[in-house]
């Protein structure tokens, strides 16, 4: 059974809807072969991850390292996957102006005689 599971894992490929609704070789965010090496070993690596399956060779063990940040990219596959990880969890960017826009009290301008600016060369 476990067998089975591994195969059906293998075989389906990767995607993620949710950070890459368009695909990774669309995205601009990775080369051809990075997209590719994604779909292909993705699904292994998620599913390692997770815990669905326990890896049984030395290369899925040191996949399963570096995604976890234990232990430096080495092969490109682990790179490609290093990549998508600092992709998806990259912060956010924020609007510039906050959380609300102005009201129209902020830019009130007050008459007082004291703020004036004085330059003297």
């Amino acid at each position: 059974m476990a067998t089975m599971n591994r195969d059906l894992i293998t075989k389906k490929a990767f995607n993620d809807f949710k950070n890459y609704p368009y695909g990774f070789a669309r995205s601009g965010d990775f080369s051809i072969r990075e997209s590719d090496l994604l779909a292909k070993h993705g699904s292994l690596i998620a599913a390692l991850m997770s815990g669905e399956i326990e890896p049984e060779s030395a290369e899925e063990q040191s996949l399963l390292a570096v995604a976890r940040g234990e232990k430096a990219a080495e092969t490109v596959v682990e790179k490609a996957w290093s990549k998508y990880q600092a992709r998806i969890n990259r912060p956010k960017v924020g609007s510039m102006y906050g959380r609300s826009r102005y009201t129209d009290d902020v830019f009130e301008v007050t008459s007082s005689d004291d703020d004036d600016l004085v330059v003297e060369d």
